[in-house]
């Protein structure tokens, strides 16, 4: 029986974004769900992180583990506490892969309301590896984005990211994409990093559950 996570999106492009990395991986025994949520990217106050992991313990009820894939809200995963199947932030195995060789990682981000709690959760992770994190925002990339102008959005982000030296990790899902344009200096992402993350809590879950 194929492995179901649910997908928890602030932006609908970001679906098949995920679509894509779980069809990458070898086996073909993921199914994911998508439930869409564009009101809840804006600042993520105690409300809005109320709301999410309340829809977060919801999905718990009917797949294997559930995936947060907006960096804004991430933090909302981590108020999930009486839920049936893990729930996961995307982003949360990010930085755990960007930081997990030490030394310095640049973090790309391009929303306003994303970069505290991608900061901290980088810096968190960084702490116990000798890792540094330098936070990057990529000036006028999220208004593009915003406007559906996805080729200029992604060569923003690509622009951005020359001549940094080092880890460089695109913080956000929607980033993902601009790796195609900077295959001399491969970044890490969320989508890939993310299912896989949630491939193998799925497993475990099936196999204590």
């Amino acid at each position: 029986m194929a492995l179901t996570i649910a997908c928890l999106h602030t932006a609908e492009s970001n679906a098949s974004l995920f679509d894509t990395a779980a069809a990458a991986l070898p086996g073909g025994a993921l199914r994911l769900t998508h439930k869409i949520r564009a009101d809840l990217l804006r600042e993520p106050t105690p409300e809005v992180l109320a709301e999410a992991a309340s829809l977060l313990r919801d999905l718990a009820w009917h797949a294997d583990v559930v995936l947060l894939t907006c960096s804004t809200i991430g933090a909302a995963a981590g108020q999930v506490r009486d839920a049936p199947k893990p729930v996961l932030r995307a982003d949360g195995a990010l930085a755990e892969a960007a930081t997990r060789a030490g030394g310095t990682v640049h973090v790309l981000y391009t929303a306003p309301t994303t970069r505290e709690t991608t900061r901290h959760l980088f810096e968190a992770a960084a702490k116990s590896r000798g890792a540094s994190v330098v936070m990057h925002m990529v000036h006028g990339a999220w208004g593009l984005f915003q406007a559906g102008e996805t080729r200029a959005y992604l060569g923003r982000i690509a622009d951005a990211a020359a001549g940094l030296e080092g880890r460089v990790v695109l913080a956000q899902s929607s980033m993902a994409p601009a790796a195609a344009l900077m295959a001399d200096h491969p970044p890490l992402t969320v989508p890939g990093i993310g299912v896989m993350a949630a491939a193998r809590a799925a497993v475990q879950a099936r196999k204590t559950g």
